[in-house]
């Protein structure tokens, strides 16, 4: 039988993350567009990033989220597995990455990594299916962790790859109402 302390809450999770929250959540909602998926998964993670997004340019300190999803739990097991399969990679990261540009971590700009992010979160409602959310989820992900590093080149690289996949989808949209224009 489990034990309390034998699953993890979404609250606790947010909880110990402390000043790190919204930027592992940025990593977490950017992940699994970084593959091609069926079209839900855009929806939702853009959803939910687009609530981050908005928490983040408002100068919310912590994140905020529905109580249902805070009550919502995992293994501890599961969350330690989690985390030893995303250590090679944060190691990785952290050989090359270091605090620069500490510009990115005043509230203004941070305000403003929370509107650029939101443009993000909108692309991807509306990225093309199957696989024109990849650019976006990367562009997510390398601005996640480049806030979790501290390192503005990381987090503006992010942004450059969001701009390539903002066009990419505003082509998409771009080519389906020129096409309905002349069926219509």
């Amino acid at each position: 039988m489990a034990q309390p302390g034998d699953r993890l809450t979404v609250g606790d999770i947010v909880a110990a993350l402390r000043d790190r929250a919204f930027s592992l959540l940025v990593v977490v909602l950017g992940l699994p567009n970084c593959l091609p998926m069926p079209p839900p998964i855009p929806l939702v993670c853009g959803l939910l990033l687009a609530l981050v997004a908005v928490q983040i340019a408002a100068g919310r300190p912590t994140p905020w989220l529905p109580r249902g999803l805070l009550h919502r739990s995992i293994s501890r097991q599961d969350a330690e597995r989690a985390i030893m399969r995303a250590l090679p990679i944060l190691r990785q990261l952290e050989r090359w990455s270091r605090p620069r540009m500490a510009l990115f971590e005043t509230p203004l700009a941070m305000r403003l990594v929370g509107l650029l992010l939101l443009g993000l979160a909108l692309g991807l409602l509306f990225a093309a299916p199957i696989i024109g959310q990849i650019p976006l989820g990367v562009a997510v992900c390398l601005v996640g962790l480049g806030l979790v590093e501290r390192d503005g080149v990381v987090v503006l690289a992010g942004f450059a790859v969001g701009t390539f996949g903002l066009v990419l989808s505003l082509g998409f949209v771009w080519a389906i109402v020129a096409g309905l224009d002349r069926v219509l």
